[in-house]
């Protein structure tokens, strides 16, 4: 008697009968995730976000050592104009007291499952390494738009994407913040003269971008451990290493990276210099210096006034270069004090080229003449500090 099959009552060869169960099978699998709506979940998350999420979330995303309740009057007069201006987007802080919990339940088991990360993240104690690995982690879970703390919203963000273009042509938003490519080959100054800013972005959920930072984070701290010999929460990072471990400069990399992943060619600096409106490139909108970065003094940036600048960083909450220093020249300080100023930095680099060439000895006078002249100059600006409080307390006692 002939077995019976799902395909019973049709004649077919032996080899085809044996998996024909197997494709019965696999059709029924498919079937049922067709209807209950996972099989889109399941492909969704091989496809690129753009087709994924039409729009952006409608959500605000801060970080800072204490809840909004508990605001100084100026962080809340910068951070409360996001909620003042966008009145329709829901708006969070995460803290020093919760930000864990948030790592922990977004990457944990019940979560996407990444126990390096979470393991990481418990180690750090560098609070900006901290702060700038935690904007990458919200923004990869839940997107939205992410300003930092010291940020304020000039306009609401219905501007941040011009009226030529549509939510679902892009997945991520960001402007230029440092356009100074003639320093590219710079000692100090070459990694960190063509960047994208960082303080503000805008990105839809499960951004390649955001997890490509992470993962590079990640190495990037391993490698930096054993480097030194020292547990991540332990490392000695200055200036340098935070911006291009985690900073402008990484954050940099990882988006041309995308891009140039997404076109098929490489994807260059030159791309984005000087433009003189916004450009779509791969899906990721880049925004004018002014946009985001306005009123540097460098890069074009221009001034805060003009209809383009969409956000005002005030650096009230930048003071972590203070834990991270940059270098300093015994003699002549340091070179980003100049502004990008061409002659500031030629100056610079001929005075440091030719302190270089001479004797030790000489270094050694040099050195102690400039501090001795640092005293004076100090000791003399507290006196007159002195004096004018001696002067103010005479003149409301009269």
């Amino acid at each position: 008697m002939q077995a019976n099959t799902p395909l019973s009552g049709v004649f077919l060869p032996r080899h085809l009968r044996r998996v024909a169960p197997l494709f019965f099978s696999a059709f029924v699998l498919v079937f049922y995730l067709s209807l209950t709506g996972t099989f889109g979940e399941v492909s969704g998350s091989f496809s690129d976000p753009t087709t994924r999420y039409k729009l952006f979330p409608r959500k605000i995303w801060q970080s800072w050592k204490v809840n909004p309740l508990a605001f100084e009057l100026r962080d809340l007069l910068v951070a409360r104009s996001w909620p003042e201006k966008n009145p329709r987007y829901r708006y969070e802080v995460l803290t020093d007291e919760n930000d864990l919990y948030y790592v922990e339940t977004h990457y944990g088991p019940e979560g996407l499952n990444r126990p390096d990360i979470v393991e990481v993240y418990r180690s750090l104690n560098a609070r900006i390494i901290k702060a700038d690995l935690l904007r990458y982690l919200i923004m990869y879970v839940d997107g939205g738009v992410w300003a930092d703390i010291d940020v304020e919203a000039l306009r609401p963000l219905d501007r941040f994407i011009p009226e030529r273009f549509t939510e679902d042509e892009m997945d991520l938003v960001i402007g230029v913040e440092i356009d100074e490519p003639d320093f590219n080959n710079h000692a100090i100054l070459g990694q960190k003269s063509q960047s994208f800013c960082q303080w503000t972005f805008m990105s839809k959920p499960r951004h390649p971008v955001m997890m490509r930072l992470v993962d590079n984070i990640l190495a990037w701290l391993h490698e930096r451990s054993a480097q030194q010999g020292k547990p991540i929460g332990e490392l000695e990072l200055d200036f340098d290493d935070v911006i291009s471990g985690t900073g402008p400069s990484a954050f940099t990399s990882a988006v041309l990276a995308e891009m140039s992943f997404r076109l098929g060619h490489e994807v260059t600096w030159s791309t984005f210099h000087n433009i003189p409106e916004s450009k779509l490139v791969g899906g990721i909108l880049v925004l004018t210096v002014e946009a985001f970065a306005a009123g540097q003094g460098h890069s074009d940036s221009g001034n805060h006034n003009a209809r383009t600048a969409l956000v005002k960083h005030h650096y009230h909450a930048s003071n972590w270069p203070s834990n991270h220093p940059r270098f300093s020249h015994p003699v002549y300080g340091e070179v980003e004090k100049c502004n990008w100023n061409k002659e500031c930095v030629r100056a610079w680099d001929e005075n440091t080229a030719a302190f270089a060439a001479l004797p030790p000895d000489e270094q050694e006078r040099q050195i102690a003449l400039k501090q001795a002249n640092d005293a004076a100059e100090a000791e003399l600006q507290l006196n007159l500090g002195m004096d004018l409080g001696l002067d103010l307390g005479l003149n409301l006692g009269q």
